[in-house]
Order: C-alpha cells, then structure tokens, then sequence
C-alpha cells in the first residue's frame, strides 16, 4: 500500500465519526445517552421522533462504534461506548459555540437573566457544596442522578420540586442544574423557586462538562 493510499484510509476511518455525528439527532442522542443508559423508546420520547427513525439514528452511531446496545428482556439498552465519547459531544459544543454567531445569540436567548447564572468557578462551588455554604440541585429525571451527578448534590426532579420545598434551604443558597447548556429544566427550577422566596442560580454545566474540565463526579448512590 503506497503512502497515499494508506492517508486516504485513515482520513477515511476518522470521517466516519464526522459522518455518524453529522445529524442534529445523532448529536442530541449522545447527550442524552451521557446522562445514562436508555431504551430505545425512552429516546424516541425523549427526541419526539418515532421508534423507528430513533433506531435508524442509533443503528449509524453503533457503526460508528460511538454507543453500544443490549437486549434485556423486550427491551434494547443503549449507552455511549465510553466516556470519550461524551467529551466529544461536549468538544463539538464548545467549539460550535466559539465559532457560531448563530449559537451564541441561540444561547444569550436561553438566559433571559444573567443574573441567574452562579459567578463562581467550577472549582469554587465544589469546595461550596462540599463545606455546605450552598445547596447544589439536580433537576434531572433520577435514573440520571443514579447513573452520575455533581459531588454533593441533592436530587430534585423538576416536577417534584413543588412538593418538596419543605427539603430546600431557606437560609443558604440553591444551585440548580440539568443536563449541560441545551437543558431547560434547571430555568424552570430557578423561576420556580424564584417566586417562592428561595435564593436559587443555575450553571450551564452538566455531569459531561463537569468531566471533560477534568473534575470528579459521583456514580450512583441516594441523595442526600
């Protein structure tokens, strides 16, 4: 095999990554699969497609070898093939949103408030959380808690937090959180709390980013 042949095959083999991740649904896939392992129909749902098309996007990441599936019973689990391949998701975001106009005014759209956002670092709140100077909150569906979460974080679906406010702080504040920037359910936690008198902030960050900046998250385990 000749020099060049053997560079247009490994160009080849990278690009089909690029081509498996090409689609906004193989993308959204990958973050939702960061959060844990799920059914094809949870995703459907979660994706507002139908089984089939939902497979059909599953099937071009599994020969990419980006996620992997297992029958249990009637169902067929799926979840990333490792945790390099939720890094990519959150490397293609990132430089999407550096590069992106687009994006970025998507984004300032999602934080109406500014002020809603924590002013700390990544770092900062962990050591926060960890001395109990703030409550850290995750509004995402428990499994997800379950599969990883943030260091120190209390589990709080978003739809249970109006029955549950008895378990909240009055007295420190509340830092809330879902599944990375795209995530919407932590706005509605901070809205949701906000009127209730509770000091309450949010982080753009998920279990995905809070990995790829290199810092430890908690696999499993029952809130505290």
């Amino acid at each position: 095999m000749d020099n060049r042949t053997l560079k247009n095959l490994l160009y080849e083999q990278v690009a089909r990554i690029g081509k498996a991740v090409s689609s906004p649904k193989r993308l959204e896939l990958l973050e939702l699969l960061a959060q844990g392992e799920k059914t094809v129909e949870t995703l459907a749902s979660e994706l507002s497609t139908d089984i089939k098309l939902t497979s059909a996007h599953l099937r071009a990441l599994k020969e990419a070898r980006l996620v992997t599936a297992q029958r249990e019973g009637k169902y067929i689990i799926y979840r990333l093939a490792g945790s390099d391949v939720a890094g990519l998701w959150v490397s293609l975001r990132q430089v999407a949103e550096e590069h992106l106009l687009e994006l970025k005014m998507a984004l300032s759209r999602m934080v109406a408030d500014p002020a809603n956002l924590a002013a700390v670092s990544r770092e900062t709140l962990l050591e926060q959380a960890r001395r109990g100077d703030v409550m850290v909150l995750d509004v995402r569906p428990r499994d997800e808690y379950t599969a990883a979460h943030l260091p120190f974080a209390r589990s709080m679906p978003v739809a249970e937090i109006e029955q549950r406010l008895a378990e909240l702080p009055g007295d420190r504040e509340i830092v809330a959180y879902c599944r990375g920037p795209f995530c919407r359910w932590s706005d509605e936690a901070v809205a949701l709390l906000s009127a209730r008198g509770y000091r309450v902030r949010k982080i753009l960050d998920g279990v995905s980013e809070w990995q790829a900046a290199g810092l430890p998250v908690e696999l499993g385990g029952i809130s505290p």
